[in-house]
């Protein structure tokens, strides 16, 4: 990475898991890197819904590297993932016809219902499949399936954790860490959204400045998403040993499978 630049440039790895992210500062230039991005960054940033893209370079070792602005800015905090700027923008990308062409020309498919579930399925082990939760969870999946549409194709965040909002000094909100982009039902990113972060008294007014109307199909899709993701959650938490996270989300979707659709 250091090639790029001249001495004079500092450039610092920027956390993450991939660590593939590094922030690059000279006097008052500073620049997000990162190495092998997806080619989806560029019209995410055409779009405005990701800090501006400076350049794109392809280094000798077949890399690529971009450059994006690197702004002054905080991680959302979970009270203000009710403000209609969140709605407003996860409205904007769900509505998308370039971002979903894009995603289509790199060849990615949508998440059919059924996929999703039977990936469940196979994720859990022995255990928490025996797990009284987990086995309604599975029948209550199955059941509603068939209800569950396949034809709703939008680009899905897939993360939409307030950490991955970011608000600059400036007053600009960015969705930002796409690399779980997915083409799907809106309900995958709404279900996790709303069970999250708005009280449901409030789902109504909410999903209003989205711009659809809470009805009962709408209410069957978001549960039926946000069983389905949980239990992915259960099972990487349980692999993890964290064993308080498993019994905390195992708890939720106790509570949502005892609410009436």
């Amino acid at each position: 990475m250091e090639h790029l630049f001249g001495q004079e440039w500092e450039i610092v790895p920027a956390g993450g898991a991939t660590g593939e992210a590094f922030f690059a500062q000279h006097e008052e230039q500073r620049l997000f890197l990162k190495r092998n991005s997806s080619p989806f960054l560029a019209v995410l940033s055409a779009e405005g819904i990701v800090p501006k893209l400076i350049w794109t370079k392809r280094l000798e070792s077949g890399d690529v590297i971009t450059a994006q602005q690197w702004l002054e800015g905080r991680e959302l905090k979970p009270p203000e993932m009710i403000g209609e700027r969140v709605a407003k923008l996860l409205q904007k990308i769900h509505g998308s016809d370039p971002l979903l062409g894009m995603l289509r020309r790199m060849g990615k498919n949508p998440l059919q219902p059924s996929y999703l579930l039977e990936s469940v399925e196979k994720a859990l082990d022995q255990e928490l499949l025996w797990h009284p939760v987990v086995h309604s969870s599975l029948q209550f999946l199955q059941k509603e399936l068939p209800n569950i549409p396949s034809n709703l194709q939008v680009v899905c965040h897939g993360d939409v954790n307030h950490n991955n909002w970011l608000l600059t000094k400036d007053n600009q909100l960015y969705l930002i860490d796409w690399d779980g982009a997915m083409i799907g039902d809106p309900a995958l990113d709404l279900s996790m959204l709303l069970y999250w972060y708005i009280p449901e008294k409030q789902w109504q007014d909410w999903v209003r400045l989205y711009g659809i109307t809470l009805n009962d199909h709408l209410r069957l899709r978001l549960k039926w998403y946000f069983i389905a993701q949980t239990l992915s959650t259960v099972q990487w938490s349980k692999n993890k040993e964290r064993t308080e996270e498993v019994e905390k989300w195992l708890a939720v979707i106790h509570d949502i499978l005892g609410n009436v659709v």
